[in-house]
């Protein structure tokens, strides 16, 4: 998938559909995506997103400059069509063409380049919280999904995604191998929420 592990393509099991794993570990892009669809929809919904745009665009793949120079009104359409491609997909689909003008002013349209050289954690974190569309918390989910299940492993990466980073955790989409630990990643975020509800409430 990247220089920093050979080129080649992982094998994830993040939306539990063969055929959208199979783009998520071998396209760089796809995965980022994927990562920018992860909200306020299921985990498996969101990482499906790239493989569904993909074939619409009718395409094996995603191309950043194609969807970059892609009509808005019409790149939109993609996303709306039933079925869905997110809970808000008129939104979703303007931030992934921001995302990919975003890539291609930067690096050369080339999702990969935003980790490949990078040196430490810490620039890579830096990195991709300056993509539009990742906050702080999104950023570090992603930089442990690299680190985890890509080998994408600077210096110091586990403590730049921090508790997202660590060893045996079930706390994002960094962890999701399967439906066990999908399970098992839902449940702690529906106790992170009920937590927060009940502090909120006290407050």
């Amino acid at each position: 998938m990247t220089k920093s592990d050979g080129g080649k393509a992982r094998s994830v099991r993040i939306a539990q559909e063969p055929a959208a794993d199979e783009l998520l570990g071998r396209s760089p892009l796809a995965a980022l995506v994927g990562m920018l669809l992860d909200q306020q929809v299921p985990m498996e919904w969101a990482f499906t997103g790239p493989y569904t745009l993909a074939q619409r665009m009718g395409s094996e793949d995603l191309d950043a400059r194609k969807i970059a120079a892609y009509d808005p009104d019409a790149f939109t359409a993609l996303f709306t069509e039933k079925p869905a491609l997110h809970r808000y997909p008129g939104s979703m689909a303007k931030r992934v063409q921001q995302l990919c003008r975003h890539l291609v002013a930067e690096y050369d349209g080339r999702a990969e380049a935003v980790w490949a050289d990078a040196s430490t954690g810490a620039e890579l974190l830096e990195r991709l919280q300056a993509l539009p569309g990742f906050g702080a918390q999104k950023a570090q989910i992603f930089l442990a999904l690299l680190g985890k299940q890509f080998g994408v492993r600077p210096t110091g990466w586990r403590e730049a995604a921090g508790a997202y980073g660590e060893e045996g955790s079930h706390r994002s989409v960094a962890d999701i191998t399967g439906p066990d630990s999908l399970a098992e990643v839902r449940a702690y975020k529906q106790q992170a929420k009920a937590a927060a509800r009940a502090a909120s409430r006290s407050a």
